[in-house]
């Protein structure tokens, strides 16, 4: 109404989470979103890579990992050494093919750090490439360098597409759109005429590569749905054209490798049994299997009796067919079977049903069987496709579990639809922002509109980061290097601030967002360089508000920069604080590395020297084992406000009248083996506040529990320094159980990687409990540090089931004093 007070809220789903108090559904439980987002290599997979000590030479190298576009490498000869590893970009790294320095006369020569180990060159080469898989030629060179596969699937490219209502006949359909691997089709003839488009994922099993259909003997032909829209002369000219350009609009066949492969199944026809349509699936109903084509697709029917039937709903299903069920399915399940329309009464019963139709029931052995650890939970919230009109996206909440089916009830869509029924991998749902993105509008819940304060969101500030051959408009054409300082219309300009990559990224950065990062920011004003750079890194973060409040500025610090208001956001609240940045390029050097030692990470992970090699911090020799301080996401305690916030560190927006429990932090720190020159101490960081008195208190606590397991056992436990091998393949080690309570162990447990303590833990009775140790990153030496009281606090665990975990600990305990501490 005009003059309202009242405002719109944009949807934000970190917000909604909390006010709703559910959780979000594993992103893990997605697994055609999954595949949709990799890049198309692969660890272990070997390409050929200019030596950086000297650019004309190349060597064969392994991918290790990939993020993104960044490739972690190690040049071969280098073994288990992860030292020299290094992260290389796919859109500007020199990196090629195996086999592509012999068609191009280029050196493959051993870099000097392994000269010494490969005495015969052309020997080594033969072995390690024996059988190896090369990294794809087609996204390394090219058009379709750095892109991911999925990119390749482009408006205009052409697919085929079988026809799922009548028979196997198949036809030609132009991609529309690509939203995340969401393709939105249009059947080939139809121009501009959009009255019969289709949404699909790229790996649903009806959709295939042009060319599809005449290898598999099928006939190219329009569904009957829109053939009659032109002639049969037309639709052969179409086809003709279709095949003149068939190079032009052709997509990788190796984008289809990952699609399901459909099986063989044993239906025959006359066949009963319950099913969903999958064009309506809002209800369970007798179905029969109308025809069998082949060994691969038959047709399934859904069962109507009344004579004067318009039309039937029928679809073409394979073995793997979500939404068929064995007769009885519903009623063992406690689900309503709806009859078929002209059904004499409402109480269907199959066994009088079967004998007035004079047909057999398909036998349970017909039927898939879907996984059963798929992490869906009731109340959970995703996102899915509206069935009744499948441009719509929708918020969904999981309502009930049966099997692997999801019943979903649909939010914001424009008209109202029952509880949609769809199977646990569903290529229609998707995890909580897909499509934000994908930069797909997803729909918000009706209430949008409400009557209270709004949140502050957290909004980036815009990109600032400028090309290096652009500066402003007073600095055109240059090229810079990493050290350049320049100077524009008398005023110095911030030099470029690189990302090194490989340098340690301490206890408060994900090593993983930080690889994300580009390569470099700037150059540019000092005050925006700085800020970008420094949002940068707090959206990299673990817990981006607690990066703020280490780079805040002390009110008690005299100030010699510019004071730059920064935000984070952390478990749907905005926080703010001043931070200070400097204004000129002579201080920019060491403010970064002042900076990094605040964040407790290598003084070089950011600054305007690039490491090209080797850190000369020596920073590789590092080493952390963080701990998240909550083990799941519970409905009604959130995480508010980080402990140690100052007044000048602001919450957004404060809830009135609502208590929250205080969580403890649990961190264990590794011994690091640092160069002398590194300062670990976070010089700057608030002190002094409550909250983190309490932190101190919780790792007194701690200490004080570890000091008295060490006098119980009268010996001294060794700690020792471990490399943070976060890409290193786990080796097994298997674990010798002995029917005696005695613990004999083939390796020692201080050297036990994540992996295999969760081998350890599946070995014994609390096998459950190892998704706990999985998901807080709980390697050997932190579970020999592991006692009951911390146990109990900081993993959740009811007294019961914490002893009886905390026996097994003792026994490795036991062992590793009787075996390894000496």
């Amino acid at each position: 109404d005009a003059g309202s007070s009242v405002e719109e809220m944009e949807f934000n789903w970190d917000e909604y989470l909390e006010d709703t108090g559910a959780t979000a559904a594993p992103h893990g439980s997605f697994k055609h979103v999954d595949t949709s987002l990799q890049n198309g290599f692969a660890p272990g997979m070997k390409l050929e890579v200019a030596v950086k000590s000297d650019q004309n030479t190349y060597w064969v190298a392994t991918i290790i990992t990939t993020c993104g576009q960044l490739l972690l490498l190690r040049y071969d000869g280098y073994g288990e050494d992860r030292k020299a590893d290094f992260w290389c970009d796919i859109l500007t790294a020199d990196l090629h093919p195996i086999g592509w320095c012999e068609q191009n006369k280029k050196v493959l020569k051993v870099p000097e750090g392994i000269k010494d180990k490969i005495p015969d060159q052309e020997e080594f080469l033969q072995r390690v490439l024996k059988g190896a898989c090369s990294a794809p030629a087609n996204l390394l060179e090219g058009l379709h360098r750095g892109k991911n596969p999925l990119d390749l699937i482009a408006p205009g490219s052409r697919l085929e597409l079988q026809n799922i209502r009548d028979s196997l006949e198949a036809w030609i359909v132009n991609v529309v759109e690509n939203v995340g691997g969401r393709l939105k089709l249009r059947y080939e003839g139809l121009e501009d005429l959009d009255k019969f488009d289709l949404w699909l994922f790229y790996l649903d099993p009806f959709l295939h590569q042009v060319g599809w259909a005449a290898q598999h003997g099928y006939s190219l032909q329009p569904p009957s749905a829109i053939r009659s829209l032109r002639s049969e002369a037309d639709w052969q000219e179409i086809l003709k054209k279709v095949k003149e350009e068939e190079e032009e609009s052709s997509v990788p066949t190796d984008l289809f490798k990952d699609k399901p492969v459909i099986g063989v199944h044993s239906f025959t026809e006359g066949m009963k049994l319950e099913a969903v349509d999958p064009m309506a699936p809002f209800v369970i109903s007798p179905a029969t299997v109308l025809k069998v084509y082949n060994d691969k697709y038959f047709l399934i029917e859904i069962d109507d009796l009344r004579g004067e039937r318009a039309s039937s709903q029928r679809y073409v299903c394979h073995v793997n067919s979500a939404g068929i069920f064995p007769v009885q399915w519903s009623l063992k399940n406690g689900l309503h079977l709806s009859p078929p329309p002209g059904y004499p009464g409402q109480d269907f019963d199959w066994a009088d049903y079967l004998k007035q139709c004079g047909a057999e029931a398909a036998p349970q052995s017909c039927f898939p069987s879907l996984p059963s650890d798929h992490g869906f939970k009731e109340n959970m919230k995703l996102e899915a496709v509206n069935p009744v009109d499948p441009e719509e996206v929708c918020i969904a909440t999981v309502t009930k579990l049966k099997d692997s089916y999801l019943w979903l009830q649909l939010e914001g869509s424009k008209k109202p639809v029952p509880e949609c029924i769809v199977s646990v991998e569903s290529m229609n749902i998707f995890p909580v922002g897909w499509c934000e993105t994908n930069g797909y509008q997803l729909r918000p819940p009706r209430k949008a509109i409400v009557n209270k304060q709004k949140k502050i969101a957290v909004v980036q500030p815009e990109k600032q980061i400028l090309s290096s051959r652009t500066v402003h408009d007073g600095l055109k054409n240059q090229e810079l290097n990493s050290s350049d300082s320049v100077v524009i219309n008398g005023k110095y300009c911030c030099p470029k601030i690189y990302f090194n990559h490989r340098c340690f990224s301490g206890p408060y950065l994900n090593k993983g967002r930080i690889a994300e990062l580009p390569q470099s920011v700037g150059p540019g004003n000092c005050v925006l360089v700085l800020k970008e750079v420094l949002t940068l890194l707090i959206n990299a973060a673990y817990k981006p508000s607690r990066v703020l409040r280490e780079l805040q500025l002390d009110e008690e610090a005299a100030w010699h920069g510019h004071g730059e208001t920064l935000k984070a956001k952390y478990k749907g609240k905005s926080y703010r604080a001043t931070v200070e940045v400097v204004r000129t390029a002579d201080r920019v050097a060491d403010f970064c590395r002042k900076t990094c030692i605040k964040l407790e990470c290598c003084p070089n992970l950011f600054g305007p020297q690039m490491v090209l090699d080797k850190c000369s911090e020596n920073c590789s020799v590092l080493t952390k084992t963080k701990y998240t301080h909550y083990y799941g996401k519970r409905k009604n305690k959130r995480i508010g406000r980080p402990p140690g916030g100052h007044s000048n560190l602001e919450v957004a927006m404060k809830k009135p009248n609502k208590r929250r429990k205080r969580r403890k932090h649990f961190f264990v720190h590794k011994k690091k083996r640092s160069s002398a020159s590194v300062d670990n101490t976070p010089a700057g960081s608030p002190q002094g506040s409550g909250a983190e008195e309490e932190d101190d208190q919780d790792e007194s606590e701690l200490s004080h529990s570890l000091a008295q397991d060490r006098d119980k056992r009268k010996r001294k436990l060794r700690t020792f320094s471990f490399s943070d091998d976060e890409n290193k393949p786990p080796s097994p080690k298997d674990i010798k159980m002995e029917v005696a309570e005695k613990l004999q162990l083939d390796s020692n447990p201080l050297e036990w990687s994540v992996a295999d303590v969760v081998r350890f833990l599946k070995s014994t009775d609390c096998a459950p409990l190892a998704r706990i140790f999985l998901d807080q990153e709980i390697d050997g030496q932190a579970l020999l540090l592991l006692t009951l009281p911390t146990v109990q606090e900081c993993m959740d665990l009811k007294l019961g089931p914490a002893i009886k975990l905390c026996h097994h600990i003792e026994r490795v305990k036991l062992a590793f004093y009787q075996q390894f501490a000496n």
